[in-house]
């Protein structure tokens, strides 16, 4: 028997220094997130306050960005946490992926050198959380539609709107949200507490129920001067962060889609029908063929991405290729695997089912898979067909 990391080599793409973090990363996992994940699910609940020092003790929050306390790690050493994180839950990478790679890196690409001291050490410790307010309730796809707006009143500004799907809202210390300006579309750092400003969380969901998903309101927020990220200037600093989350994506849905893989063939392994395992069956087996290649060939476009980003060569087209590419192959090795466990894939007892309902997330947010279609489709026409 041979595993999907071991039929394409994957061990000998990787550093010393990324197959130690994989190693961590996964120990922490089996150690502290396993053994409650489905009850987490179950309950629609997710300990962030609890579990965030935690990761902060192991350098996952920001850590591939430098200074502040962060683990300045490398991008690949970042996608390969990712992975491990994700093949628990997605709402744990998505949780660790909305500090890190929205958050943080909002305040560390566009802050001033005091909004940085201020937040990202505690941010990096997990000592403080944070969330990132751009979507709206009537603006996904399309984010230079936003409604919420910022205007000045003497030294001071005041935010009215609203904000939706926000992972961390409910529990964030402090609230990264974008608004419409005079000046074009700004960001700014919105303590909790602060007069006017809500965080609701939101309930009834069927995908990343091991989660905190909330709705931002903003009431005639007065914020001072000092609260605006000076160096977030227009549309392209928002979509910039989420380009760095899309990344963690295209390594995080995989590691959905490996967990599911070998929840399956260790079941197939083990579960007898009309007399023999159901591993021995062609069928099954052809099913498990074709997901290891699928697999395989996503894991290395990943990491090929990921070399690409720490040579500062990765251009945004790229990011979509991966990021359609992981979450499509992702989401249709879990349905698939789901065939294989019968009815015993409807149940929390097994991974997959779990991990295919958040797909359906992961397929959605920060660019759906339609979205992604069409920013490859204009890099290879030339044409922009977004209207």
């Amino acid at each position: 028997m041979v595993t999907v990391d071991e039929l394409f080599a994957i061990d000998s793409l990787l550093t010393d220094t990324e197959r130690q973090i994989r190693a961590t990363v996964r120990a922490f996992g089996e150690q502290r997130l396993r053994p409650h994940v489905a009850e987490w699910f179950e309950q629609g609940t997710f300990p962030a306050r609890e579990l965030a020092p935690e990761l902060g003790k192991l350098g996952l929050l920001g850590m591939h960005l430098d200074g502040y306390g962060c683990a300045g790690t490398s991008a690949t050493e970042y996608g390969v946490a990712c992975m491990e994180l994700e093949a628990v839950d997605s709402g744990v990478r998505s949780m660790v992926s909305v500090q890190g790679s929205l958050a943080m890196t909002a305040i560390h690409k566009y802050g001033s050198e005091e909004q940085k001291q201020r937040w990202l050490p505690e941010m990096a410790a997990g000592r403080a959380l944070g969330c990132f307010g751009l979507t709206e309730p009537d603006f996904g796809s399309n984010p230079g539609g936003m409604r919420t707006r910022a205007v000045r009143d003497g030294a001071d500004w005041v935010l009215d709107g609203s904000k939706m799907w926000i992972t961390n809202g409910s529990v964030a210390d402090v609230a990264v949200v974008w608004a419409r300006t005079e000046e074009g579309v700004r960001g700014f750092l919105v303590p909790a507490g602060t007069p006017g400003f809500a965080a609701r969380e939101m309930h009834r969901k069927l995908s990343l129920r091991a989660s905190i998903t909330a709705e931002l309101d903003l009431d005639g927020v007065r914020l001072p001067g000092d609260a605006l990220l000076p160096e977030g200037k227009g549309l392209s600093a928002p979509l910039g962060c989420l380009s760095e989350a899309r990344f963690g994506i295209v390594f995080g849905a995989l590691g959905a889609a490996a967990d599911c893989l070998a929840a399956a063939i260790d079941y197939a392994r083990t579960r007898e029908v009309f007399d023999k395992p159901l591993a021995a069956y062609q069928l099954t087996q052809a099913k498990l063929a074709d997901m290891a290649v699928e697999l395989g060939k996503s894991q290395l476009l990943a990491l090929h991405l990921g070399r690409l980003k720490d040579r500062g060569e990765l251009r945004p087209e790229q990011v979509s290729a991966g990021k359609l590419n992981s979450t499509r192959e992702a989401i249709a090795i879990a349905r698939q695997c789901r065939t294989i466990l019968g009815a015993n894939g409807i149940t929390l007892d097994y991974p997959v089912l779990r991990h295919a309902n958040n797909l359906e997330s992961v397929l959605t947010y920060e660019g759906t898979a339609e979205v992604h279609q069409l920013v490859l489709g204009e890099a290879l026409t030339g044409s922009k067909a977004f209207r």
